[in-house]
């Protein structure tokens, strides 16, 4: 039986993979920051023998060691990591705390690095396979966004050197690129000065469910994917802002503009 560690479990796109792995006969390990939620989420799924949840800041490194603890003594075994956890911000750089980028870095690349490290000696075992949850941000400037475009930038470039160093151990790696779906981030995006943003987000093209994006995701690791672009802004965009430059950043502009204020 498959066991899955999924971060940033309670909500999103994270709550949207346990319900789809848990139909699917997956062991689960649902991390999140918020316990309360998640408490309510592994009673909802209704599978005590296969579902835990572990209370964890994917910050805290000692979070980290617990959840690995917790996987290993409650199932013995890991053969899906899936660095979902994320946050956002929507405020232009020159005018945002720099305590705001140090948070984005840390819940976006810092603690996908840390977890993943502490994870590898059960990926080994299982030969197993990580999911890492990017964004098109991390392809291209996107107004508002430099922390968080470079998070995710960091955790593709990352993981893509992760990649070639454990082709020896079996570990499969899918980057997915998702653009703009339905999901809880954005509506806790912090503003430049560290509480929630205020003004509603731009974006670009239409809005995703995250249900249509686990269905994805499981597709593509059974494909055994290495990148996954489901939407065609986000390959029209990163092949425009190779391309054309001046183009691409035409159109953000015009489609961002409330984020340059």
């Amino acid at each position: 039986m498959t066991t899955t560690l999924i971060t940033g479990a309670a909500s999103g796109l994270g709550w949207a993979m346990a319900r789809h792995w848990h139909a699917a006969g997956h062991q689960l390990v649902l991390a999140d920051i918020n316990g309360e939620q998640l408490d309510a989420r592994v009673a909802e799924l209704g599978s005590p023998e296969r579902v835990i949840g572990v209370t964890a800041d994917i910050t805290n490194p000692d979070d980290i060691q617990r959840l690995i603890a917790s996987t290993e003594q409650q199932f013995g075994r890991l053969d899906l990591l899936v660095n979902n956890a994320g946050i956002t911000h929507r405020s232009p750089a020159h005018q945002t705390d720099p305590a705001v980028f140090r948070k984005v870095m840390a819940v976006d690349w810092q603690g996908p690095v840390e977890l993943t490290l502490a994870a590898l000696p059960l990926l080994r075992a299982s030969r197993g396979q990580i999911v890492c949850i990017g964004s098109m941000a991390g392809w291209m400037p996107v107004p508002g966004r430099a922390a968080y475009c470079a998070a995710k930038s960091a955790l593709t470039q990352f993981f893509e050197v992760l990649r070639l160093e454990l082709e020896a151990d079996g570990i499969h790696i899918l980057m997915a690129y998702p653009s703009f779906l339905d999901t809880p981030i954005e509506h806790h995006a912090l503003g430049k000065d560290g509480n929630t943003a205020r003004h509603p987000r731009s974006m670009v093209g239409g809005m995703k469910s995250a249900e249509w994006m686990a269905a994805l995701i499981d597709q593509g690791l059974q494909q055994r994917k290495r990148w996954l672009l489901p939407e065609p802004v986000s390959r029209v965009g990163s092949l425009l802002w190779r391309i054309a430059p001046s183009l691409y950043l035409r159109q953000v502009r015009k489609r961002f503009a409330g984020e340059l204020r």
